[in-house]
């Protein structure tokens, strides 16, 4: 058989490996028998009923592991954890199979003092009867327990001992290894190298400066290719401008929209009798309403109408007996009273339409206004353009100037460039020597920058060995946290509203039973409120009825009073002040025609005649704006034109 600290790490391994949540035990212990072919058949079957019985039996293998770190684990690390289990399933299940002799092999092959450790916690009669065999007791049932288990081992507690003297002596003796003597140390001579000659230095080669080539005279002499571009530019527009010219005078060539004398007589005359048919003054009417109406069918009201209507008979009543009694104590006679409050009433009306057809001149009046305050907007702004225009101008014009005067002090620098090389040999040998120093000061820098850098990686270095041997420390100890719950005690985090469990749930029963008084008591109240609902209805839908029957008198006297009112406002379209308005009304729209005939004109009139610049640059700005200009004349022109057009047809 092989080594038994071998199979025991390869079956620790494993174990490492092994993610009880992803993998299944059957097909990963197949995958590991592929793994161990190289193996004898022996050693492949104890490593895989090993593994099996750890991973099968590890409930019960974890509650020893987990209360032996409990009390050692202070001095252990958690990556043995596998190793007791393995050695603790080969104790409980293997033992007697095994024999005491091959299971001390299997001990003594591994590390002496852990084993030691472990096996003195396991065999310990105290710990098997009590710690132990409680745990165990909450997985599997107590007699299966006590005869597998708890018996056979204290059975061999006392076989187990003479082990443990054994581990004991072998640690004892440090299991120091054997002494080697050692050679004495024989001198040599030193071989040393033979130095060579240094050869003499090469001398140094002086460069030589190449001549430089002239500067051609083209450099400083203006092309003939701006000339020339400039010269097409103003043959090309002036050519553009002489089809535009042509275009403006024969517009629209092929449609002729010009028409005979014949033909617009014969449109007016069209136009004449379609306006003569218009009636937009006349007053149209439907006839007056049936006085008496057949085959009526009822209307169904629902509860929010017959409200609402009850609501409006009760308001008007009201107002009628104010009226009333105001009657009855301020006028002895109420036939001339009535005929008093009709003139009054009429007189309101003519004031109020007067007032009306006030309004409505004065709002067309400030459209005219505004509509000629619009144009004075424009022409200020069209004004404020032409200033910004030269503005450009100008400033183009300056940064002509300032690019004459850069190209100027370009071509001097180039001179004291060529003046500067003929100073080369001394300014090479203070460049050497400003190097040199640089050289000496940047590695003085390097050292010291070197020296700090050494410094602080030892402090970072040990600051994490610390942190390392704290983490270590964490990840010995153990933590077994058993939570108990209890009704009637609070969670102690010291809050006035806190309380317990049993509490909450009687408070909450308290709170059920209130809730559902509430709700029989709402339900009372609602069955009572819906019945006053009804009989409150049936009351309005009774005097809804009578009132309807008296408002269709009162139909009859309003049809009376709309005869009266188109009379009355025959007589306000008669008013002088109306006349008046109109008056203004007409004056500013003539006011408004007549400019804008006048801006038309000058449109027409006025040519764009091409500007003599200087520079290139700003010839090339000009003209592009020039080029807008003309097109939007030409695109309002050919607008207006096709709006003409369309109106004649």
């Amino acid at each position: 058989m092989k080594n038994y600290k071998e199979l025991v790490n390869e079956v620790t391994r494993l174990l490492d490996e092994f993610q009880e949540d992803k993998q299944c035990i059957d097909s990963y212990t197949q995958d590991a028998t592929k793994d161990l072919k190289n193996l004898s058949s022996a050693d492949q079957k104890f490593i895989i009923d090993t593994l099996y019985g750890c991973i099968t039996h590890k409930k019960l293998l974890d509650v020893v592991v987990n209360i032996f770190y409990m009390q050692q684990g202070h001095i252990l690390f958690r990556a043995d954890r596998n190793l007791f289990i393995v050695v603790c399933y080969l104790a409980m299940f293997h033992l007697d199979d095994l024999g005491l002799e091959h299971f001390g092999r299997i001990i003594k092959s591994l590390d002496i003092s852990k084993m030691h450790k472990f096996l003195s916690f396991f065999f310990n009669v105290s710990n098997l009867t009590t710690h132990i065999k409680r745990e165990w007791i909450h997985i599997y049932d107590a007699a299966l327990v006590e005869n597998n288990w708890i018996t056979p081992l204290l059975r061999w507690c006392n076989e187990i001992e003479i082990l443990l003297d054994q581990l004991a002596k072998k640690m004892g003796r440090g299991n120091l290894p054997k002494k080697i003597p050692r050679k004495n140390t024989e001198p040599r001579e030193f071989v040393l190298t033979q130095p060579k000659a240094r050869p003499l230095p090469a001398p140094e080669v002086i460069p030589q400066q190449d001549k430089p080539k002239p500067v051609p005279v083209t450099t400083h002499r203006s092309p003939k290719e701006p000339e020339i571009l400039d010269e097409m530019r103003q043959r090309n527009r002036q050519k553009a401008l002489k089809v535009l010219n042509e275009a403006n005078s024969q517009q629209f060539r092929c449609a002729n929209p010009q028409k005979s004398e014949k033909t617009q007589n014969v449109i007016s005359q069209i136009l004449q009798s379609h306006d003569a048919e218009l009636k937009f003054d006349q007053l149209y009417t439907s006839g007056s309403p049936a006085t008496q109406k057949t085959n009526s069918v009822p209307v169904r009201l629902n509860t929010t109408a017959i409200l609402r209507e009850g609501a409006l008979y009760n308001r008007q009543l009201e107002e009628a007996l104010q009226r009333f009694e105001q009657l009855s104590l301020g006028a002895s006679e109420p036939s001339a009273f009535m005929q008093w409050q009709k003139e009054m009433k009429d007189k309101d009306l003519q004031e109020e339409l007067a007032e009306l057809e006030r309004r409505r001149l004065e709002g067309r009046i400030s459209h005219e206004e505004a509509v000629l305050a619009r144009e004075r907007v424009l022409e200020r702004n069209h004004h404020k353009a032409q200033q910004t225009k030269e503005e450009t101008a100008q400033l183009m014009r300056k940064y002509a100037e300032k690019r004459l005067k850069e190209e100027k002090e370009m071509r001097e620098l180039v001179q004291q460039v060529a003046d500067g090389h003929k100073n080369s040999k001394a300014a090479k040998a203070k460049l050497q020597e400003i190097k040199q120093r640089i050289v000496k000061e940047v590695s003085e820098q390097s050292r010291e920058l070197l020296c700090q850098a050494l410094e602080e990686a030892q402090a970072e270095l040990s600051r994490k060995m610390e942190l390392i041997r704290q983490i270590r420390a964490f990840e010995s100890v153990s933590l077994v946290r058993q939570n108990f719950v209890d009704d009637t005690e609070t969670a102690g985090h010291d809050l006035l509203c806190e309380m317990s469990l049993a509490e909450l749930r009687e408070r909450l029963a308290l709170l059920r039973e209130s809730e559902q008084c509430e709700l029989e008591d709402r339900r009372q109240r609602i069955f009572q409120e819906k019945q006053l609902k009804e009989q409150l209805l049936l009351e309005q839908l009774d005097n809804i009825a009578l009132r309807r029957s008296l408002a269709e008198q009162a139909a009859l006297r309003s049809q009376e009073e709309k005869r009266m009112r188109s009379e009355l406002r025959e007589a306000v379209r008669r008013d002088e002040r109306v006349l008046a308005l109109q008056k203004t009304l007409e004056q500013k729209q003539q006011e408004r025609q007549k400019r804008k005939t006048e801006k038309n004109i000058t449109k027409k009139n006025e040519q764009v005649l091409p500007l003599t610049v200087k520079t290139s640059l700003k010839k090339q700005v000009l003209e592009e704006q020039h080029w807008q200009e003309l097109e939007r004349n030409l695109e309002q022109q050919i607008n207006g034109a096709g709006q003409n057009h369309r109106r004649v047809f």
